[in-house]
């Protein structure tokens, strides 16, 4: 099963979970929901007689407050598209999800990045105790990874005017998004939800307030209550012509959204680079340059924020007009495009090496391969361009017809279409890091923690705890890889771990 973000992030591939073939050497079921998910009738409840009392007495009735706020189920994809099960939260404490979501470290495994992503969009039911910070540790993860548009609408699950705090939130995401006149509606009905006065400067004007929104700015700054590099690019918003034989503002190093959306309504556009990877999301405008776009698109892509199709569009938007760089990377890709569009072997055997190379190079091979694989699979090829096209397959959805495409290659590399077919033979033996990968697919033990875990109903804090484990293995302590492998295979999760495995032997260790 592959999942997609509901329009959200349309195309980026989320994990597999608990629905890949089953392997020859199937894993142990460890918990309850693995037994019976792939029969789903068998949770279905038979049809009741009515209820029917044998006494006349008043049963006892429990009463609560209702003026508190019921935890609610946040999530863009519902468990028939993650395929975990409803109560993947329930058993688990709020505040120690949000923890593991803080602290885990940047993933460099797209296999691994695609059950975060699963885990970070999954609708069920929620944790019994502090949901809210749960909640907002994933909008906050979204945002890291530079998942804007699916940010937004989980923050907008949770009634975004709320509170301040969330408020806050939302609107910096508004800021960033262009949607900031939703933003400012809310906060005229709502005045007491404003971030800061500059905020309040913002929204007067939006609204047409032009000459309330001076006297905003001029209250404000009297005060000390809007910083002057603020102050300063609210002046030139409200009256641009004002300072127009006035030198650019010099752009600030750290902005904030309110700031960094102030300089692009004024013409002066801060550069994104150098910035937390959400910002990228306002390059990908028809107003930024091609290169620009192309650049923010690359890096979106590295953490699958992006849809491949998204790459491949700005890819081949237009011929480049440059060299060097980038360039050499578009120029490369079209190429090679062309030449499956004619179906010539020759043509892609004289295009595929360079922009393979390419790809590797600037970490989008995984990608490179979801949008070609299926194409490479229907060639007949020979030489490197099949030894490339054989890496190709293993790397995208199609890892386990690699064997049948190429089998003179899967002869050649029987680590690889072991671990791809899911069937790794005890004769097999490799040292290093193939040994390890094999290991976790033959008889390693999972971590008993995290399974003790799982089978306490914490399913939710063992997968957070397993990806820790498995990125920590994928960036070469064999020990966690191995038993990372095994952990996830133990869980169900047999999909992600022979993506993993496989992305780490045709990739290296990804620091």
């Amino acid at each position: 099963m592959r999942i997609l973000g509901a329009g959200l992030i349309a195309g980026v591939a989320l994990a597999t979970v608990a629905q890949a073939q089953e392997p020859l050497n199937k894993p142990l079921s460890v918990i309850d929901w693995l037994d019976t998910q792939s029969d789903t009738t068998a949770a279905l409840p038979l049809p009741s007689e009515p209820g029917v009392t044998t006494s006349g007495s008043v049963p006892e009735v429990s009463v609560g407050p209702l003026d508190g706020a019921a935890p609610q189920r946040i999530g863009l994809a519902p468990p028939s598209v993650t395929g975990l099960p409803d109560t993947v939260w329930s058993s688990s404490s709020g505040r120690a999800l949000a923890h593991a979501i803080e602290t885990m470290p940047t993933l460099h495994l797209p296999a691994l990045q695609s059950l975060f992503y699963t885990l970070l969009l999954a609708e069920a039911a929620p944790p019994a105790t502090d949901a809210d910070i749960f909640d907002m540790a994933r909008v906050d993860a979204l945002m890291d990874l530079g998942a804007l548009d699916p940010a937004l609408a989980l923050i907008e699950q949770t009634a975004p005017a709320i509170s301040k705090a969330h408020f806050a939130r939302y609107f910096d995401m508004a800021l960033l998004a262009g949607t900031d006149a939703t933003a400012c509606a809310i906060l005229r009905d709502r005045p007491r939800l404003s971030p800061s006065k500059a905020h309040d400067v913002f929204c007067t004007a939006r609204a047409g307030d032009w000459d309330t929104a001076v006297l905003l700015l001029g209250t404000g700054r009297v005060l000390g209550l809007i910083p002057d590099a603020t102050a300063a690019a609210l002046e030139r918003f409200l009256d641009p012509d004002l300072f127009e034989d006035e030198p650019a503002l010099a752009p600030p190093t750290e902005p904030d959204p309110l700031v960094f959306r102030l300089f692009q309504a004024i013409g002066t556009p801060i550069p994104t680079r150098g910035l937390p990877l959400v910002y990228a999301n306002a390059d990908l405008a028809d107003t930024a340059g091609w290169k620009a776009q192309i650049e923010a698109a690359e890096r979106l892509a590295r953490t699958g924020a992006l849809p491949d199709n998204r790459l491949l569009g700005l890819y081949t938007f237009r011929q480049p007009a440059a060299s060097g760089g980038v360039w050499d990377r578009v120029q490369a890709l079209q190429r090679f495009e062309t030449a499956l569009e004619t179906g010539s072997s020759t043509a892609v055997s004289l295009t595929l090496p360079t922009v393979w190379s390419a790809m590797i190079e600037a970490r989008l091979a995984v990608p490179f391969a979801t949008l070609f694989s299926e194409q490479l699979n229907t060639m007949v090829l020979s030489g490197r361009t099949a030894d490339i096209a054989f890496e190709v397959l293993l790397l995208s959805p199609l890892y386990e017809t690699a064997a049948r495409t190429f089998p003179s290659r899967a002869v050649q590399r029987p680590v690889l279409a072991a671990v791809a077919g899911g069937a790794v033979p005890m004769s097999l033996t490799a040292d290093g890091i193939e040994g390890a990968i094999l290991a976790g697919f033959r008889d390693a033990p999972p971590d008993q923690r995290i399974i003790e875990t799982a089978q306490s109903g914490a399913l939710g804090t063992a997968l957070f705890d397993t990806v820790q484990m498995m990125d920590a293995g994928g960036k070469g302590d064999v020990a966690r890889l191995t038993t990372g492998l095994a952990t996830l295979r133990a869980l169900g999760l047999e999909d992600v771990a022979r993506r993993a495995a496989l992305q780490v032997l045709l990739l290296g260790p990804q620091s």
